[in-house]
């Protein structure tokens, strides 16, 4: 099953990827997993592994048994790696983790960002675009500062502006606006971490869109280092997929000039119907699904304990101090585990940037778009509120946004492929998508999003998304609260658990439709 790397060019600086922690003998602990389940004498250990042992670590994997290779886990370090390919392939999946720079709190330099392999008149509108760009965050970020103060000031009317730490405050507010003109193309640091078989899974598609050249130098740099550190990994290593064996890549070029995907966008954006993120779909019996289960929990008959009360019983935070809790234990408390009947699904539409946040929320998963599926030359973005407040920031905002597109159209003409041009799109590019989940795990992520502190666009979708959920089972939705608003009934002091982050809005005494933020 040996496997040869793909070639791969670009003329940015190459991923950094190096291998910082990882298990010391990772493949035969695969083996002395998968022997301890049919070990008569106890736990195999990996010292306890000898010679021999490849058919049975490739007859385990050929035949799907799959979760002794899930032990192993790989940290690694990645850097000179574009937003476009974080989003578009490390977080498109649930079985991850990471920590990264951000982008709302880290000021961005110039020069750091991702170029692929172009030339001539080409590479001189791609890197003219880019300049474009970096040029216009710094702008805006000083042409913010006035708005950003304005507002801060409404929220703390006795902190002085020219202060260095409130100053640090409104420069990082103006930044997180400023940040939309970037490019995806735009590089960030992380720290990944990921186990064996999302690893040999990663290899297997790296092959794939929306950035399959980048993706396959990052991927390829991480499994030599697997290899480097356990070369036993190569006795199950499958090469990539060819691109053409992936579902979606007749549709990652270019349309055809016919105009279905700007149908599409409209199609999209009229069945939102206003919202950021619309309720379209749940299951017909969540609350009675809810009192249930919670009384199947408890073997309690309906009479012992009614639906209101059971209802009460997992979601009050009154009644369940869990719920108050920092450390969510939702998913371990054998109460709260009722939350994972109920279901509910939401079509969106978010920005590049805000989806990037919003899809860390890997148990409310969403079909996320091929973007250059949807690509096409006309504007198609999102606008901060703070970009709104001043109408001279905004028209400078969608001039850049227009010169934007206009450079992606030249690109199109020259005939750059669109994985290529996509990489000019700037964080603000429409992301549109279906995203579903389970009511476990969307009140957690409610708990965190309804926060005033959250970025402001999965804040407004997920406000918006509590109040469909209020208006069709109210037992369950008076409960999908922010952290405050948990803590507060359970009774959890400090009510705000931010400390000196603090909105400056005593948010747990607001009902959701009186929810408001500009800042």
């Amino acid at each position: 099953m040996a496997a040869a790397r793909p070639s791969v060019s670009f003329r940015s600086a190459p991923p950094l990827v190096s291998l910082t922690k990882a298990f010391p003998t990772p493949f035969k602990n695969v083996i002395a997993t998968a022997r301890t389940c049919y070990s008569a004498r106890g736990l195999v250990r990996d010292e306890d592994i000898q010679e021999g042992f490849e058919p049975l670590a490739r007859s385990i994997y050929e035949a799907g048994h799959h979760t002794t290779y899930q032990h192993a886990h790989f940290q690694f370090a990645l850097a000179n790696v574009s937003r476009q390919f974080i989003w578009s392939f490390l977080h498109a999946h649930p079985f991850y983790n990471s920590e990264q720079v951000s982008q709302r709190y880290v000021p961005v330099k110039p020069g750091t960002y991702f170029i692929p392999a172009l030339s001539g008149e080409a590479l001189a509108v791609y890197e003219a675009a880019i300049a474009q760009q970096f040029s216009a965050y710094e702008t805006l970020i000083e042409a913010l500062r006035p708005v950003v103060t304005a507002e801060y000031r409404k929220l703390f009317s006795k902190h002085d502006p020219a202060h260095p730490k409130v100053r640090s405050k409104i420069t990082k507010r103006a930044m997180e606006a400023a940040r939309y003109v970037l490019p995806v193309a735009t590089f960030a640091y992380l720290y990944h971490t990921v186990s064996g078989i999302t690893l040999l899974r990663y290899w297997r598609l790296c092959e794939q869109h929306d950035a399959p050249d980048e993706t396959r130098a990052v991927v390829g740099a991480m499994v030599e280092a697997l290899l480097a550190h356990d070369p036993l990994y190569q006795t199950v290593l499958e090469a990539p997929l060819p691109p053409e064996a992936i579902g979606e890549f007749a549709f990652a070029e270019w349309g055809n000039g016919d105009g279905q995907r700007r149908i599409f966008r409209r199609d999209f954006d009229q069945s939102l119907g206003g919202y950021v993120s619309r309720l379209v779909d749940w299951k017909a019996r969540n609350e009675q699904l809810l009192a249930d289960s919670a009384r199947e929990v408890l073997g309690l008959p309906i009479t012992a304990l009614s639906d209101d009360d059971a209802i009460r019983m997992v979601l009050d935070p009154a009644r369940n101090r869990l719920l108050g809790e920092s450390l969510n234990l939702t998913t371990h408390a054998k109460l709260t585990r009722a939350l994972a009947h109920p279901g509910y699904t939401f079509r969106k539409k978010l920005s590049h940037t805000a989806d990037s946040q919003d899809q860390r929320h890997r148990m409310t998963p969403g079909s996320r778009p091929l973007l250059t599926g949807h690509l096409d030359t006309e504007p198609d973005y999102e606008t901060p509120v703070l970009v709104q407040l001043d109408a001279r920031v905004e028209r400078m905002y969608r001039e850049t946004m227009a010169r934007t597109w206009e450079a992606i159209d030249r690109l199109k003409a020259l005939g750059v492929s669109a994985a290529d041009a996509a990489y000019l799109l700037p964080n603000a590019v429409s992301i549109r998508f279906t995203e579903s989940s389970d009511l476990l795990n969307l009140h957690h992520k409610h708990r965190m999003r309804l926060c005033y502190l959250a970025q402001e666009e999965i804040w407004r979708a997920s406000v918006e998304e509590a109040q469909q959920i209020r208006a069709i089972n109210p037992r369950i939705g008076r409960w999908l609260l922010p952290p405050c608003g948990q803590r507060a009934v359970a009774g959890a002091r400090p009510i705000c658990p931010e400390g000196e982050r603090f909105c400056g809005v005593r948010v747990w005494k607001l009902d959701i439709d009186d929810y408001r933020r500009t800042f």
